[in-house]
This record gives structure tokens, sequence and C-alpha cells, in this order.
């Protein structure tokens, strides 16, 4: 099926669907930066480099141009407060993000659609916003008389055999026609384990870039022999991988991290570390998850991201391997925007498993 990706970042979503053999014919991204890698990675979408308010019509998006639109609007938008949350949400210039996500669907009537945000999404405003969001979807006059049958569940990758506690809120909208999410969720969890029998084993670190072999000033490192099912999942029939290179760190930050064993953070260092994060200079163990991945992991006082032997925080392609995506995927730009693609992605693994929840949802 055809599908349009909205706020794609570097490509997250998409993976997922495009390795579920769908088409990507459509996908929009602000930063020019982080596009550059969805297009390098993705070269045959339309891929629209621009604000979202400026394509979010029927000059750009046609009725029936894809069967699934997927997602995930930022959240800073949905800031207001109060009584007026419902009657003023849509038309509030703040929820611009939300209200553009909404044309689409609008304009295009996809069969269904994806939406993925921050589990926070639930309770803010008391969950009022959370509300409204169902409501607008469900309101046959804001969608000329059909109307979106919305489903939401709180997603641990973890569940989904990534080494990773990361969480967030799956939103799954489909059209004129109520179904049964949690037997489907059933039955797709069935399927894929029939078709890939270790899909939902519990990864650890190890098993997610214990066969990387050192990291490089390029980043560029021959491809390792995949040993554990998860790096066979990701691996790259390509003689090289990159973006294996490591952060320099201070002086300072050097001595820390010699300090701190697998499974301590910045707590045994009895230092004033000025962090919000509470895993703060936190080393990771071999045998456990990693803490969500986040636009900051090449910092030791960002959260638990020091590798698990070496003194120093994870290179982009350890955690491009922790968020599940595949060792030919190339990110392009410098080392922050590199990091914000990563950590800002929904993991390919997880928007795979979507991919065939939605097949099931939809399917003739």
């Amino acid at each position: 099926m055809n599908v349009i990706d909205l706020f794609c970042g570097c490509g997250g979503l998409s993976l997922g669907f495009v390795k579920d053999n769908h088409t990507i014919v459509k996908a929009v991204e602000f930063d020019k930066d982080i596009a550059l890698s969805y297009h390098k990675n993705h070269p045959n979408v339309d891929l629209i480099v621009d604000d979202i308010r400026n394509v979010d019509n029927l000059n750009v998006f046609t009725p029936n141009m894809a069967d699934i639109i997927i997602g995930g609007p930022p959240c800073q938008g949905f800031s207001m407060a109060g009584a007026r949350i419902r009657e003023g949400f849509i038309e509030d210039p703040r929820n611009y993000l939300f209200k553009s996500y909404f044309n689409v669907v609008k304009c295009v009537k996809p069969k269904a659609f994806v939406f993925e945000n921050v589990k926070g999404i639930l309770t803010m405003d008391k969950g009022e916003i959370f509300n409204t969001i169902l409501n607008i979807f469900s309101d046959k006059n804001l969608l000329e008389g059909d109307f979106y049958s919305l489903y939401f569940k709180v997603v641990k990758a973890s569940d989904y055999g990534i080494p990773q506690d990361r969480e967030r809120v799956i939103i799954i909208g489909i059209k004129n026609k109520n179904i049964d999410i949690e037997q489907i969720w059933k039955q797709t969890k069935n399927q894929l384990a029939d078709e890939i029998p270790s899909f939902f084993d519990n990864v650890s670190i190890y098993d997610a870039i214990g066969n990387l072999p050192p990291e490089t000033d390029s980043g560029i490192i021959e491809t390792p022999e995949a040993r554990s099912n998860y790096q066979k999942f990701l691996a790259s029939c390509k003689s090289k991988i990159t973006n294996h290179n490591a952060t320099k760190h201070s002086t300072l930050a050097l001595q820390r991290m010699k300090r701190v064993k697998n499974g301590e953070n910045y707590i045994v260092l009895n230092e004033n570390i000025k962090s919000v994060h509470s895993g703060s200079y936190g080393r990771l163990s071999w045998e456990s998850h990693a803490q969500t991945i986040t636009t900051r992991f090449d910092t030791p006082s960002g959260g638990r991201f020091i590798h698990p032997e070496k003194n120093r925080t994870i290179t982009p392609r350890e955690a491009a391997r922790i968020q599940s995506f595949p060792d030919d995927f190339v990110f392009h730009g410098n080392k922050t925007t590199i990091c914000k693609q990563i950590g800002n992605a929904v993991p390919p693994k997880l928007s795979y498993f979507l991919a065939k929840v939605i097949d099931n949802c939809i399917g003739d």
C-alpha cells in the first residue's frame, strides 16, 4: 500500500513500512539537515522540505493518494490549558503541528493512520488534550461525513525485541469502521513470532553492539559477522558500515567515566554534577537494556550512555543499533544533527511491527 510520512525525520517510521513492502509516496520534513539523511536513504520518495503549514492542503495532497499516513507531530504545540481546550484546540496557532497532521488526513482520507507521540501526551492538562484529539478525529462534521475509530496503546520498545526501555504512545485511526485492536495486536504478535521466531526475544546491549569492532576517526568500519539474532536482523550486505566514530571528551569527563562501573551513575562520583538526568554519567551494562536513547547520547551528563567497557559515550552506530536501525542506514550531517536524527526516531523494528498491525486492521 502507499504511505505518506509526516514529520518524517531521518525515516525510522518509514523503514518499518518499507520493510513490510509498502511504498512511501511522499514525506515531509522541516529540518533540511535531517531531510538530507532521509533523502539519501530513501532516494525514490517525493520528499518535501518545508514547513508543514505550507503544504497541508489539496494542492499537495490529494484524495486517496495513500492508504496509510504515519507520523508523530512534536508535542510542544499541545500547549493549551483549561476549559478552552476543546473548543479552541484545533484553531490555536500553537497547535499547528497537530492541525497540519489532521489537515493532511482530511485531504487524503487514508484507510488508516498511525500517530506516534510521547507517553506524556496522555496526561497533558489532565488528559484533556488527548481526549480532544480523540474527539477531533471522530467528528464527522470535521471530516465531511467520514470518521476514524481511534485506538491507542503505550508500547515499550524492549517488549518488541529492542534493547531499550523506550516508551511511546501509539494512536491508530481506522476509517469508518470499528475493529478489535487487542485481538489484532495479539494476532500480529503470533504471526511475527511464527515468521521470525526470535523477533520478541529479550535483547541485551551485548546482543546489539557486542560484535562491533573498535571505532574509527572516519566512522567507517568493516562489516562484522553477525552473531546474535538481533544483529542478523539488522545486518547489512555491504562490506562497510558507517557512523562508528566516538566523541572526543574533555579530560574531566574522561576522569569521571573511569570511576563509573557497569550500572552505576554520577552518584558514585560524589561531585556536584549539574544535570537534569537521573542517569547522568551512567554506564551501560552488557547484559541489560539501555534507557531511552535521546538526542544527547554523545554527552556523559545526558544520561546512561557510557559504553559498557570503554571510557566514552556510545557512537552513533551503537546508538542506531540500540534503536534498531539497519546497518546499511547512513546518517548524514554533523554530530549534532546525527544525534538528533537517531534520538528522535521511532525504532524501525517497532515500526515494522506497526506496519503488520495496520495490514491486519485494513486488509481485505
